[in-house]
């Protein structure tokens, strides 16, 4: 079915005057969504914005307030997840909660697995499954292997080959590519627009722009619970989107732009961090750089370039196994992220769940640990000292919801991101790294982290930046270090002729061997 088919025919889902309210928030007011067979219907809006919540309700897991949900003409009242299932609605969360402990093939068909007399037929099972996840490309699994074996992006692909498993009508994806490559988001999608093919009617939720583009034919615009547009996404430009998105236009990423080049110059004096053949035997090949205060560089090369493994590197995060580093003039060591720490230099990781904030502690007690720790147990941070630093790191910030006490992992991704970032300023670092800090966040927090990194460098901090995002990149960075294949493969000054485009085509440009050192460090023959 092509989206002008869709276009054309009876809708597949439809909810009228959905509103939800957890206790005084009003999470969603009166929205409608149309969901129409084959077509890809993306749900656009910051976090906060409701997507979740929408989903959650056609995906009976949250029952609303008020308001109506037809599937194919019939009016439906869900009580359960089980109830949506039924009637033919699969739902694919960003969270999905896959059995570890089970066989892949037992996660795929986990509650439609096929019985016989003597129970599961275990192999007509795994031959299922197998069918299954050769639709998503991963025919070479073995089903019968346990889950907890494969990577997080694998486990994404499972939870979606198991809502697929179940033939659904109605394919609910929130967040679906958080976790894939560029090749696992290509393969998942020609499986989505398969399915789309086939008749599936599917809302497809995510922060990624591109993405949202490439895939989909409608899309509707959520802001603080209520429906801004609904509109044909080939009809919308990406710059109208967004401000649909945040409620204003892009003066704020126009000003951010404007501050950088009002504070750009090309560094004067010697470096405060300087390496020199920094690497790491298979994983970087040694690498020379310049950091001073004041200045952003940017790190710009495809996933696996080496981009991590040099900010680690540089953190202490890693032990190089080459090279020397100076700070300030004087020859350090820095074999841990606490030795960096001393040097004021201080690192965020790009996996924020697993290697930034600490699930289980407070938003006042993650904000807090670095300090602490730079300042040893024996010398604690006072109960005025630490709510006094707590306080202002919220509202320069503007971590929401406010109140120091509430466990980080019941803020959204922006949030979270900012508490992290909130930690290490904490510290008073002169040179900041950061690793891919606007990915998987909404807009306005983006928007918001992009003009904190203006300001650090405008009072003095050094910043590196590692970001996908090339457009970030150029916007931001005073300086962009090209990475491909694990080697420094070049270095450019940022000004009015620097664009995406040219750093696309370094990275694209034909590798001349001659020129390249090779992982070990050892000169070429």
């Amino acid at each position: 079915m092509t989206p002008d088919d869709a276009g054309a025919a009876s809708p597949r889902v439809r909810m009228r005057g959905i509103s939800v309210e957890f206790g005084p928030v009003q999470a969603l007011h009166d929205v409608d969504l149309t969901l129409r067979p084959g077509e890809i219907h993306a749900l656009m809006g910051e976090n906060g914005a409701g997507k979740s919540t929408l989903i959650n309700v056609l995906a009976g897991v949250v029952s609303p307030t008020s308001g109506r949900i037809e599937l194919d003409g019939r009016e439906l009242r869900f009580l359960s997840a089980a109830d949506a299932q039924s009637a033919g609605i699969a739902a694919v969360m960003q969270d999905v909660p896959l059995a570890r402990h089970l066989s892949i093939g037992e996660n795929v068909m986990l509650g439609h697995e096929p019985h016989g007399r003597w129970g599961i037929r275990w192999n007509q099972l795994h031959d299922q499954a197998r069918q299954m996840l050769t639709e998503l490309g991963l025919g070479d699994l073995n089903t019968r292997l346990p889950l907890r074996t494969l990577s997080p992006a694998l486990r994404q692909l499972v939870a979606i080959a198991r809502a697929m498993a179940t033939g659904p009508r109605v394919l609910l994806l929130d967040e679906p590519t958080s976790s894939l490559d560029e090749a696992e988001v290509d393969r998942l999608f020609l499986v989505l627009r398969r399915l789309r093919d086939q008749g599936v009617a599917m809302v497809f939720a995510s922060h990624f722009l591109e993405q949202v583009f490439a895939l989909s034919d409608r899309l509707t615009v959520l802001r603080a619970g209520t429906k801004i547009a609904e509109l044909p996404a080939h009809q919308v430009e990406r710059s109208q989107l967004i401000a649909m998105m945040i409620g204003r236009d892009l003066q704020d990423l126009r000003r951010i732009g404007s501050l950088r080049r009002e504070h750009r110059s090309d560094p004067a004096g010697p470096p405060y961090y300087s390496v020199r053949g920094l690497g790491q035997d298979g994983v970087l090949a040694p690498t020379d750089l310049d950091l001073h205060r004041g200045e952003v560089v940017g790190i710009a090369g495809l996933r696996g370039s080496g981009r991590t493994e040099l900010a680690r590197l540089l953190a202490g995060g890693e032990r190089a196994d080459t090279g020397q580093a100076e700070v300030a003039g004087d020859a350090v060591s820095l074999r841990s992220p606490t030795a960096a720490m001393r040097q004021r230099i201080a690192m965020a990781s790009e996996d924020r769940l697993r290697e930034g904030v600490i699930a289980g502690l407070s938003m006042r007690d993650n904000i807090a640990l670095a300090l602490q720790s730079l300042r040893g147990w024996a010398r604690p941070l006072s109960r005025a000292e630490r709510e006094e630093l707590v306080e202002a790191y919220i509202d320069q910030l503007g971590i929401a919801p406010s109140d120091p006490d509430i466990l980080v992992e019941q803020l959204s991704g922006g949030n979270q991101q900012k508490v992290l970032l909130a930690r290490w300023l904490a510290t008073r670092p002169h040179l900041v790294i950061l690793d891919e800090p606007t990915k998987g966040i909404d807009m306005r927090s983006r928007v918001e982290i992009q003009a904190l990194i203006a300001r650090l460098a405008a009072s003095h901090v050094g910043v590196v930046i590692i970001s996908s995002d090339l457009d970030e990149l150029v916007r931001l960075s005073d300086r962009i270090v090209v990475m491909k294949d694990r080697v420094k493969i070049g270095e450019v000054s940022n000004g009015p002729g620097l664009t995406v485009e040219t750093i696309v085509e370094m990275i694209a440009a034909p590798d001349e061997d001659d020129d390249v050192p090779p992982l070990d460090g050892t000169a070429p023959c």
